[in-house]
């Protein structure tokens, strides 16, 4: 498994991975399918990185993370999605233990995340990971979020 940059001539890609999720869709966006421009403005943009997820040649997911963000100065993972044909298989577990060990080697000690209340299956999956509730708090589109933590292992590799 490796990451991929998402690029102008690839977000089509990206966006046929995120509409396979039309549910985390509507957790996030009040919208089951996502448009191009959407996502050109979410992932194209000097702020965040935005990667694709790849085994071997086939993409399979997609992640999107700030390294350092001006109101806490933690990395944040803002989203990691694995098409729905490829859920269910590990990967995006694999996907996030990649991401930890590269943030460790940066020497980066904590990542958070913000989960939608009323996604349970997306609380279930970090908290296996062991991430912890530490606050609540609203999203920018004004949604009540869980402020996930997880502190990364001393002997991520």
């Amino acid at each position: 498994m490796h990451f991929e940059e998402i690029t102008k001539e690839t977000l089509y890609i990206a966006l046929e991975i995120i509409n396979s999720n039309p549910g985390f869709n509507l957790h996030e966006n009040d919208n089951a399918i996502r448009e191009l421009a959407d996502l050109e403005e979410e992932f194209l943009n000097p702020v965040t990185t935005s990667e694709f997820i790849k085994l071997d040649d086939t993409y399979i997911g997609v992640v999107d993370y700030l390294l350092e963000n001006p109101k806490d100065q933690c990395l944040w993972l803002g989203l990691l999605v694995i098409h729905s044909d490829y859920q269910g298989f590990g990967f995006g577990a694999q996907a996030y233990a990649l991401i930890e060990s590269d943030m460790h080697k940066r020497g980066l000690e904590r990542i958070r995340i913000g989960v939608v209340k009323e996604n349970g299956k997306a609380k279930k999956f970090w908290e296996s990971l062991g991430f912890l509730s530490i606050k609540t708090a609203l999203s920018e589109n004004g949604k009540e979020i869980y402020v996930y933590e997880r502190l990364f292992s001393k002997d991520c590799s």
